[in-house]
């Protein structure tokens, strides 16, 4: 007989799939994307970009601006000021000087981009907006406004010429050589403002004094344009490095010069004692 072959096995039952299910909303819609965190507003970072953009990191520029106007201080008060007004002074000189260096990168961004030395400046490479620095102008503005408050009508008014001076500054060199010239006047309005607020008038002394910060300025920031000489005719910039050429070195000695000899006027006509002639003396 010939065997009959096994039946075939039947398959084990299979436990049941669950079924997928479709997201809920219109057939076909794409599934919703996470949505990212906003990330939060660091104020220290944003303080820090501003500090950079005012130079609070570099004091040498306001303590260039301070000297000359604790000059006018002790000369109009022949001695101690008013503590007084020598608070209000001191703070509005690194107020200004701060205005001072946001309106000029404000205004240079267009130089700025060019020149190896400030390339790096926040405007430049875009940590402080525009119109961020316009409103950090404007806010430095009026705290300065607010310290001249304390003052008497005169210094108020001589506070609006010192304000044009250090609004025109940043565009003198797009039209002249001598923004060094301009910055040494805006520079040396602090000596009047300052004679004023303690005095309460101008007279010879200011002015001489005025004159001597000028031709200060003016040497110590022709200096500092040699430095970026090449990269402003480059960029279409003038200064004074620019116009005095191969004459640099010199024109800056006249200047010193004739610095050196209006503070010998200063303490000729202002009768001061030995240890002025002295520091005179040495810094010839």
């Amino acid at each position: 007989m010939i065997a009959k072959p096994p039946p075939p096995r039947k398959p084990s039952p299979q436990p049941p799939q669950p079924v997928a299910r479709r997201p809920v909303g219109r057939p076909g819609a794409a599934k919703p994307r996470p949505v990212p965190a906003a990330p939060g507003f660091d104020w220290r970072e944003r303080a820090h970009q501003y500090a950079l953009l005012m130079r609070l990191h570099r004091p040498i520029g306001w303590l260039l601006l301070l000297w000359p106007t604790w000059w006018g201080l002790w000369m109009a008060a022949h001695g101690l000021p008013h503590w007084q007004v020598w608070v209000i002074f001191t703070l509005g000189v690194v107020v200004m000087r701060s205005a001072g260096c946001v309106i000029n990168d404000w205004a240079d961004r267009w130089l700025d981009r060019g020149v190896k030395r400030t390339r790096d400046r926040p405007l430049v490479s875009g940590t402080v907006s525009a119109t961020e620095a316009l409103v950090l102008f404007a806010v430095l503005l009026l705290i300065a406004f607010g310290l001249v408050l304390l003052t008497n009508p005169l210094t108020l008014r001589l506070a609006f010429v010192g304000v044009g001076l250090a609004v025109v500054y940043p565009f003198m060199k797009r039209h002249t050589h001598l923004p060094q010239l301009w910055l040494g006047a805006a520079f040396g309005w602090s000596v009047p403002m300052a004679y004023v607020a303690e005095k309460g008038e101008l007279d010879a002394m200011t002015w001489l004094l005025f004159l001597a910060n000028v031709l200060w300025s003016t040497a110590y920031d022709t200096i500092y344009a040699m430095v970026d000489r090449d990269d402003d005719i480059r960029m279409g910039a003038r200064s004074s490095a620019i116009l005095l050429g191969d004459l640099d070195l010199i024109g800056i000695g006249i200047l010193h010069a004739s610095f050196l000899l209006a503070m010998w006027l200063v303490g000729s006509r202002g009768a001061l004692a030995w240890p002025y002639q002295l520091g005179w003396c040495g810094a010839l």
